[in-house]
């Protein structure tokens, strides 16, 4: 009996051992390491003359120490208390230069030692080129000479980017206006020492609203004044040889915008009282206009804070918003004010109406136009053309008006009226070009416009270039891609009378460049010749299959199978992957629609398992999960069939083909992906396996909506508990493996989501595996936790999928 007793308690601590592991970190295999270690390309950005390239070298991740960091998250925002920037900033460490004519690019001289840059901006006459630098101590401002290539410092590690770019280009090209820290800052006071004098309450005054479950909101008095310490700003004038001047005393600037002209500057600041339910951009704002000596010449808004919203997708704020200046016009702010209160549910013939007020502000604004629907955007031209868009959510319909903004009283024409989620009818997005403010308005030649276009259509992508007329408002097709073994992206119209545009091309194992072609001659001039660091995959199979759901809806995914495999005898039978995330729709034929191009680049991350098709997997990557709902009927009333019934024409999409197992499939997701892979394995039997991450389980933790759901828990408690993974955990017997970031900062996808539903899994007797990658958000950056997760997944498919 001793020995059967010591039996058991051994076995016991074997089993509590093994419950918990302490791994140092790993990395995946040789093949899949090759694909991950990679050296980034730089990003390209150009001139609006294409006179010069800037190159920008990131690294291709960031370190663990990168993430380990001192932060404070307050008002929604996570920023770094000692640099004040944002701490999860993404850093550039090199710049290089060429003029486009050359072959080879200039290493800018003078930058920062171990730089870590971030916010470039071209000046006004693109003579320069601005960017912030952070050390250890704070950020600086620098600026770039582009004829020499080189960079020289401006300011000290004085500003104060906590809310974005700290700083603007001035009209004259010569002064930049900055946001500074205050000289004499407060201490901040450490929430863990200081105690607290009173409990901390939140009242309601009995008016619904419809918030999300936001991160990182003030919790108490201390945060409210830290918060407060941070964001304040002063506001200074700094030329190119670094002379400060004093502009506009401390506030808390969010933004700051100068006119056209230059003779105005627009500054929006944060004001009290906070919210401890609601991010900084909905607490009380006030937006001034100053001449260029800091006079005050107008409040043009003031908007209370904002805590409470009508439920439902359309609705909107009161009050003005989406203020700005008029890119056409020297010093005109235009706005849109709702019609309806803000509330979706009020009937209302028209719902929003936009205005243009000209400075100085003394006279009354001037009405431009009404809209059906809610205003979505507007594209200004010249004084008389500008293109404004409406939407509805609830039918995803869309509207484009042309209007006469020197002339409100000629009606509108409506340009297009279209469902917004159909691919194949869309128009495309008119082109724009820079105007004598340095603006970019409607590119308008002899009474025409250009419309860009992606060129979806049911036998592929063909991308375009329309010639609108504004008179007749009939499209001309002036150029059309005809690649069948490549991908072209028409990026923008250099010159309308040479036919000179921008592209971008690149195929499945090409990756993608930089082109000049001329719609004349279709001469091409190739501009970047980028290697392709993805070599071992470049001979994989690749194919974009297309297959219907049981309800006759149309499908589609990218099939990738491994190098030499052999399609005609299909003599191995290879284990499937299937990668998705689910969209909503209100109409079978949009769902139906495909955007996938099998010429597309391939470029396998972290987010995907196309890394698998190098150890002898089949991948299905993209595929099509619609959730429909038409009429009055809502996507989320059939979601669990529909999903179910998407996974199921997956399978036997590819079993069909002869090249898997169908005993051997794998579903995975990440965020909304995640949750579909554990309503997956809860609620049917099709995969062997399956593996989350990022995602949320318990939707009764998310009550006032999610993804494209409107309605709250209380409205359809049946289908936020149907849909609830967390819920229905009993059910759940497939092997799973949860992953998550330990510092998400997603709404909704909370680390606790991944915690309890591992817990309620594990108590249940599931097979699951909990992995979280210590300092990561919402996605993962740091290359010690890629390449652990990346080891994480290779062994879990190795263990319950391959073998």
């Amino acid at each position: 009996m001793k020995r059967i007793l010591l039996l058991l308690i051994f076995c016991f601590s074997i089993t509590i051992a093994v419950a918990q592991e302490n791994l140092t970190y790993q990395k995946p295999s040789a093949t899949i390491l090759a694909l991950a270690d990679y050296e980034r390309a730089p990003n390209v950005s150009m001139d609006s003359k294409k006179e010069y390239m800037l190159f920008s070298y990131r690294p291709t991740y960031k370190s663990l120490d990168d993430l380990n960091q001192e932060e404070m998250r307050l008002g929604g925002l996570r920023i770094n208390p000692v640099t004040n920037i944002s701490s999860s900033a993404n850093y550039i460490s090199n710049l290089k230069i060429r003029k486009i004519t050359d072959k080879t690019e200039t290493q800018i001289s003078g930058l920062p030692e171990n730089a870590h840059i971030t916010y470039i901006n071209w000046s006004p006459n693109e003579k320069k080129i601005a960017f912030t630098n952070t050390v250890a101590t704070g950020v600086e401002l620098w600026v770039i000479d582009v004829a020499s290539a080189s960079a020289k410092k401006l300011t000290a590690a004085n500003l104060n980017a906590n809310f974005g770019t700290p700083y603007s280009w001035m009209k004259d090209n010569e002064t930049l206006l900055i946001c500074t820290l205050l000289k004499n800052r407060p201490a901040l006071i450490d929430s863990k020492k200081d105690l607290p004098k009173g409990a901390t309450v939140s009242t309601s005054d009995g008016s619904k609203s419809q918030n999300r479950t936001y991160p990182d909101l003030l919790k108490n008095k201390t945060d409210e004044t830290n918060f407060e310490t941070l964001m304040t700003s002063e506001l200074y004038k700094v030329n190119l040889s670094g002379k400060l001047d004093f502009f506009l005393g401390s506030s808390l600037y969010a933004g700051t915008s100068f006119s056209p002209d230059g003779n105005y500057l627009m500054a929006t600041t944060v004001q009290k009282p906070f919210s401890y339910i609601v991010p900084y951009n909905r607490f009380p704002l006030k937006t001034v206009v100053y001449d260029l000596t800091g006079k005050e010449i107008k409040v043009v808004n003031e908007v209370p804070l904002n805590e409470v919203i009508p439920k439902g997708f359309s609705s909107v704020r009161k009050g003005k918003r989406s203020l700005g200046w008029r890119g056409d016009k020297p010093a005109t702010w235009a706005y849109v004010v709702a019609l309806d209160e803000g509330d979706q549910a009020v009937k209302a013939d028209y719902r929003d109406e936009v205005f243009s007020w000209d400075a100085p502000f003394t006279t009354n604004p001037v009405s431009l136009l009404k809209t059906q629907q809610r205003f979505s955007g507007v594209t200004w031209g010249n004084e008389t053309t500008a293109v404004v868009s409406d939407e509805w959510y609830d039918t995803r319909n869309t509207k484009t008006y042309l209007i006469n903004p020197s002339n409100p009283a000629q009606a509108s024409k409506i340009i297009f009226d279209r469902n917004s989620q159909d691919i194949y009818s869309d128009p495309g997005n008119f082109e724009t070009k820079r105007n004598e403010y340095n603006r970019y308005v409607l590119a308008i030649e002899n009474n025409n416009a250009y419309l860009i276009g992606d060129g979806f259509t049911k036998d592929g992508q063909f991308p375009f270039i329309d010639e609108f007329n504004l008179g007749t408002l009939k499209p001309k097709r002036l150029y059309t891609s005809t690649f069948k073994d490549k991908k072209e992206d028409l990026l923008s119209i250099e010159d309308f009378k040479k036919g000179d545009v921008l592209v971008q091309i690149q195929s499945k194992n090409e990756f993608p460049n930089y082109y000049f072609r001329n719609l004349k001659s279709k001469k091409l001039t190739q501009l970047t010749a980028f290697k392709n660091p993805f070599e071992s995959i470049k001979n994989v199979y690749k194919e974009v299959i297309k297959y219907k759901r049981k309800d006759g809806v149309d499908l589609s995914g990218t099939l990738y199978l491994p190098d030499g495999y052999d399609r005609t005898k299909k003599t191995e039978k290879l284990p499937l992957l299937i990668w998705a995330y689910p969209e909503e729709f209100k109409d079978k034929s949009s769902a139906g629609q495909s955007n996938k191009n099998p010429n597309e680049f391939t470029f396998p991350y972290y987010g995907s398992f196309v890394y698998w098709v190098t150890k002898g997997y089949a991948v299905l990557d993209d595929a099509s999960f619609p959730i429909i709902g038409e009429g009055t009927t809502e996507p989320n009333d059939t979601f669990m069939t529909q999903l179910v019934d998407d996974a199921a024409a997956a399978i036997d999409a590819v079993d069909k083909l002869g090249y898997i197992n169908r005993k051997k499939c794998a579903i995975g997701g990440h965020s909304y992906g995640a949750f579909m892979t554990a309503n997956l394995l809860t609620h049917s039997n099709l995969f062997a396996c399956g593996i989350a991450r990022s995602g949320a389980y318990n939707r009764t933790l998310t009550p006032f909506g999610f993804q494209s759901e409107q309605r709250n828990y209380w409205d359809v408690p049946a289908i936020y508990n149907e849909m609830s993974p967390f819920m229905n955990a009993d059910k759940m017997k497939t092997p799973l493996l949860l992953v998550h970031g330990d510092a998400d900062n997603n709404p909704g996808t909370f680390t606790l989501q991944s915690e309890r539903y591992f817990q309620a899994l594990k108590n249940l007797g599931a097979p699951v595996r909990l992995v979280l990658l210590p300092k990561e958000q919402h996605s993962y950056v740091a290359k010690e936790n890629i390449f652990h997760l990346l080891w994480e997944q290779d062994q879990f498919l190795e263990k319950y999928l391959k073998n």
